[in-house]
């Protein structure tokens, strides 16, 4: 009796030891999440009406700009499908659905009629390009240039908006989703006309 008390006291303190650690370590956290998307969960829902509305002034004079000072405005990208994801290397959930987003990118990163903007939220571009660097990712970061619309992005992480060729959202969710699933690609591949 006491050594099976004794092993169910260990198994109780490992069990805690580990939702400690998914709780505290985002790394830990979001390698739980990914192991969540890989058997199904957090498929994002392309069938769903935009939770956002664009502002009533439009796109034009949203800007970000990259590491090496470019800016790009979001007006000057009507005629193009835009992939925008808020992130930080801090958020677990951002870390998540990461991969999925690098997956996605490799999809289209040589069809000129896409854009993929990552903004960091922190605008930390070292701590970021680092992060992109240790994972061997390509994916374009970028920093907010000017004021966003709480419209599309109210400070929740991570974010994602897609904006279809002509400027309308025709996505918009908070939280992890697997970007890399085919009826996304399917999704993407629709907006842009083929």
């Amino acid at each position: 009796m006491r050594k099976m008390f004794k092993k169910s006291n260990v198994v109780n303190a490992m069990f805690v030891i580990l939702m400690l650690v998914v709780l505290f370590v985002p790394s830990a956290k979001a390698i739980m999440i990914q192991g969540l998307m890989e058997i199904g969960l957090f498929k994002p829902d392309t069938t769903a009406a935009p939770k956002a509305s664009l502002p009533a002034d439009g796109l034009a004079g949203i800007r970000f700009k990259d590491a090496s000072g470019a800016v790009l405005d979001l007006g000057d990208l009507k005629g193009k499908v835009v992939f925008l994801n808020f992130w930080a290397t801090w958020c677990p959930p951002c870390l998540a659905e990461m991969p999925s987003v690098n997956k996605l990118y490799q999809q289209f990163k040589d069809d000129k009629e896409v854009v993929f903007i990552l903004v960091d939220a922190d605008g930390d571009f070292g701590k970021a390009q680092k992060y992109m660097d240790r994972k061997e990712y390509k994916l374009p970061v970028f920093a907010a240039a000017s004021s966003i619309p709480e419209s599309l992005f109210s400070g929740a992480l991570p974010t994602t908006i897609v904006f279809d060729k002509e400027s309308r959202v025709s996505y918009h969710e908070s939280g992890a989703a697997n970007y890399a699933n085919t009826k996304f690609i399917e999704f993407i591949r629709k907006l842009k006309g083929n």
